[in-house]
């Protein structure tokens, strides 16, 4: 059947007996594809009946259904014209890990980012209502543990003032982000998912009192009062949201009816769906760390991973747990992402010093600075794309009273096949704004523990330490030591690059290859990217050309802040920067996108040989121009 599905149009014509069928072929494309390259299997396994219901009972794309967060629209890609194409998820040229306006009609936003789409969706509904168009609904689904970030909660509290607003928000309740979602809001919704009391009391109700209109109305307040204690939802109710549930989310039919009495209503009504994470594969079902979210190429019999070897994470969760021994003052700090970004370890060793707060960065930034001016050194280990949701609480709450925080930027620079939303290519930037910040960047394994170790050495201000997504860098050792630099290769007056972290390689294979061109290059790896070292304006003085590469936008990064040192010491050795393109990036392999953009050894040699090649040319006079 899901060959034959072209669109929703063909979803609404099957047969209700037909749906279980479709379901199945959809999770058994779904784990044959992510079995080969990976991907988000577990969060899409669980919402193959929810997202046929939507697709039956709304009209896509004139009802716009904007998912949160995105990584759990595989089958919405499915049943809106995608299944051909979809064995190359995630691959160059393939379709996008997540919602992409450039592949359908059907995708609104690439919401990659959480707890977004009741936001996007409030501006829509009220866009739809101030332009006449009555007929359209905005479906917002929202879930995975979204539901902890604080934009929801704005969204909510304005969507509720609009009392006929078009905008059926369906909760995807799985219990889970990555992991079992944290804090209290998720443990009312825990409770919510196990509550049969209230159901049953209105059963009573109806039965009792239903055809007495006069004694209904006498024990409303009542019902209300026996409601409150008896069922979490009188949440959402006294938001003023109308509130559908719980339903079974693996009952298509029940969440039918669910959503064509949310839809029918003609204003803003919550559709609570409970589902679970990894349905109808059982090694997702019993993967008890994350119901399998987003695991690499495994074997679809057993769902064995298949060895990833060492990566970078795992240099920073070993040495960050060697730490924890020696001091008691370092806590731990997650955003819903224990294991993604290696804080297991240390929660495992040290349980009462690790924090997991939720898709909330913003509060993971300012209770780090509570827990520093109450004598702790906090370690908050977020994905650097994330980072850019708490930068003024890095900026006013944490670095204007200089206390010592140590963020720890993981996947930063190009990650590749996670999409333009997840390359980590805008800290280097927004950070260099940041007053008595410290920045770390790591060139291997061995440097991210030693970097790591000074940065959680600090006490008068905060600090970063960023590293790549992947398999860790082979070691490169220094050849000598300048100022706090290390020197990766001595040479002669031609050109000094400015080697940034994991670029040192790439900066090293281009030295070789200049070599075979007759220029010299010296290569440093500055370590502390800020402040940067004063020894680089002598090394700088006493070199004809000066390129700086760094795995960072260009604008605003590493190679900016060189050129402006050099400046205000008036060394007016040109200054040549290599670094990401200020775009948005398509989805593929860091290696290729970082040879799409021009850092290799081989493209950076051959532009820098062109640099110089211009330094040598003389100046012609404008006569001979002419």
């Amino acid at each position: 059947m899901l060959g034959s599905v072209e669109g929703p149009h063909d979803v609404k014509r099957l047969d209700a007996e037909e749906l279980p069928g479709l379901a199945n072929e959809i999770r058994d494309l779904l784990v044959d594809c992510c079995s080969r390259f990976g991907g988000h299997l577990g969060p899409n396994l669980g919402v193959v009946e929810l997202t046929i219901a939507i697709h039956r009972v709304f009209d896509s794309p004139r009802d716009p259904v904007i998912w949160d967060t995105g990584h759990q629209a595989y089958v919405h890609k499915l049943l809106t014209g995608r299944a051909a194409g979809f064995g190359a998820l995630k691959q160059e040229g393939g379709l996008s890990g997540y919602p992409s306006q450039a592949e359908s009609e059907h995708d609104f936003v690439e919401n990659s980012h959480a707890s977004t789409a009741l936001s996007y969706a409030d501006g829509l509904a009220k866009a739809f209502k101030l332009r006449g168009e009555r007929d359209r609904t905005a479906v917002a689904v929202i879930g995975d543990g979204a539901l902890t970030g604080g934009m929801a909660w704005e969204a909510l509290n304005n969507i509720a003032a609009v009392k006929d607003l078009p905008l059926v928000i369906v909760v995807n309740d799985n219990g889970r982000s990555y992991s079992p979602t944290i804090g209290g809001l998720a443990s009312h919704l825990s409770k919510l998912r196990v509550t049969r009391r209230y159901e049953d009391f209105l059963e009573y109700v109806k039965e009792k009192i239903g055809n007495v209109p006069v004694l209904y109305d006498a024990l409303h307040g009542f019902k209300k009062g026996v409601k409150d204690i008896l069922a979490p939802q009188v949440m959402f109710e006294d938001l003023g949201l109308k509130y559908v549930g719980p339903i079974d989310g693996h009952d298509e039919q029940a969440m039918e009816a669910a959503l064509r009495t949310a839809r029918d209503f003609r204003g803003p009504v919550i559709v609570h769906a409970l589902t679970q994470k990894g349905r109808g594969y059982s090694p997702a079902e019993n993967h008890d760390e994350d119901q399998f979210h987003s695991p690499g190429a495994f074997d679809r019999v057993t769902g064995a991973e298949k060895p990833k070897g060492r990566i970078w994470t795992d240099v920073f969760s070993e040495e960050l747990v060697r730490l924890g021994k020696d001091r008691e003052d370092i806590v731990a700090i997650t955003a819903a992402m224990l294991h993604p970004t290696g804080l297991a370890a240390f929660a495992d060793a040290f349980p009462d010093r690790t924090y997991d707060v939720g898709i909330a960065e913003q509060h993971a930034l300012t209770s780090a600075a509570g827990l520093a001016l109450g004598g702790l050194h906090p370690v908050v280990a977020v994905y650097a794309t994330f980072l850019n949701r708490a930068f003024d609480q890095l900026l006013m709450d944490v670095a204007l009273h200089r206390l010592p925080v140590t963020v720890v930027l993981d996947r930063a620079g190009v990650t590749g096949d996670d999409g333009a939303s997840h390359n980590g290519m805008w800290d280097l930037s927004i950070l260099q704004v940041v007053p008595g910040l410290r920045i770390a960047v790591p060139r291997d394994g061995e440097r991210l523990a030693e970097l790591l170790q000074e940065a959680v050495s600090v006490t008068d201000g905060p600090t970063v330490v960023r590293f790549p997504k992947g398999p860790v860098a082979a070691p490169i050792e220094a050849a000598g030591r300048l100022g706090a630099m290390d020197v990766l290769r001595a040479g002669d007056a031609d050109v000094l690059i400015v080697a940034v972290g994991p670029m040192a390689q790439a900066c090293m294979d281009a030295a070789v290859l200049l070599d075979a061109q007759g220029i010299s290059a010296t290569v440093v790896d500055p370590r502390w990217v800020k402040p940067l070292d004063e020894a680089l304006v002598l090394a700088a003085g006493a070199h004809r050309l000066v390129a700086v590469v760094e795995d960072n936008g260009r604008v605003g990064g590493v190679g900016d802040a060189v050129a402006r040192l050099l400046r205000d010491a008036d060394v007016d050795v040109p200054v040549r920067t290599f670094g990401i393109p200020q775009e948005f990036l398509q989805h593929a392999k860091r290696a290729t996108i970082l040879g799409r953009v021009g850092l290799t050894g081989q493209d950076l040699a051959r532009r820098i040989t062109e640099a110089v090649a211009r330094r040598d040319q003389p100046l012609r006079s404008p006569s001979a121009q002419r």
